[in-house]
């Protein structure tokens, strides 16, 4: 569903600007290209080195455009592995932000919201019906409008770098609770796409060992 309320604030907005425009000077094209440049590719996101071109193409399929609003500079996968590594040792109970991607249009009326979180080693439960076990680290979860990859690290940032930590990567739509319209498998998939390049990006980031078992490109085979 497309959501036509900000193309009719934006519309209004145009036509205020450009009244006030008629008496002034210094209204040419310099705004619009003040515009233009806070749309940008997916592999710009959230620090610019977090989404890969083949995550990229995911989140076309999910939010049904390439280009994607600009996200500032705490929103990268570099701040969120500090604030993972000073949160270690004790489990996060809730999740933290990476990163949240909203399409440069505003067509879209849901966010993806991608996050971290330092998991117990008790995520081993019976999945829900609506997910898919795939071949990826410790344990990929895909669904039609998320994806979960739990991966162990060990890494001379943390504290006692001979352990092993749990962390947790996911990506979900977040916005409207409506349900996932489209090819459940090919959401399945870019989800899981998605949830893959952010956690290969942090586990880079924190320095695991191997990159925390993770392959370099996404595994979507069922397990």
């Amino acid at each position: 569903m497309i959501n036509r309320r900000p193309v009719r604030v934006r519309l209004l907005a145009t036509a205020v600007v450009g009244l006030l425009c008629l008496g002034a000077t210094g209204c040419g094209g310099d705004g619009d290209e003040e515009a233009a440049d806070k749309a940008v590719a997916g592999t710009q996101l959230c620090g610019g080195d977090a989404v890969s071109a083949q995550a990229s193409e995911a989140l076309k399929v999910i939010m049904g455009s390439s280009r994607f609003g600009t996200t500032g500079e705490e929103s990268a996968v570099a701040q969120a592995a500090t604030d993972l590594i000073a949160a270690y040792p004790p489990p996060t109970g809730g999740r933290d932000d990476v990163c949240r991607i909203y399409t440069a249009d505003d067509t879209a009326d849901f966010a993806i919201r991608v996050t971290w979180r330092l998991d117990d080693g008790n995520s081993t439960g019976a999945p829900a019906p609506d997910f898919t076990e795939l071949k990826m680290g410790k344990r990929t979860l895909a669904a039609a409008n998320r994806a979960s990859i739990l991966f162990a690290c060990r890494s001379d940032r943390f504290p006692n770098s001979g352990n092993e930590v749990l962390v947790a990567i996911g990506a979900e739509r977040w916005g409207m609770p409506t349900e996932p319209e489209g090819d459940v498998e090919a959401l399945k998939d870019a989800y899981a796409t998605v949830a893959h390049s952010f956690s290969l990006a942090m586990a880079k980031e924190l320095r695991c060992e191997n990159n925390g078992g993770l392959p370099a490109r996404p595994v979507l085979d069922p397990a």
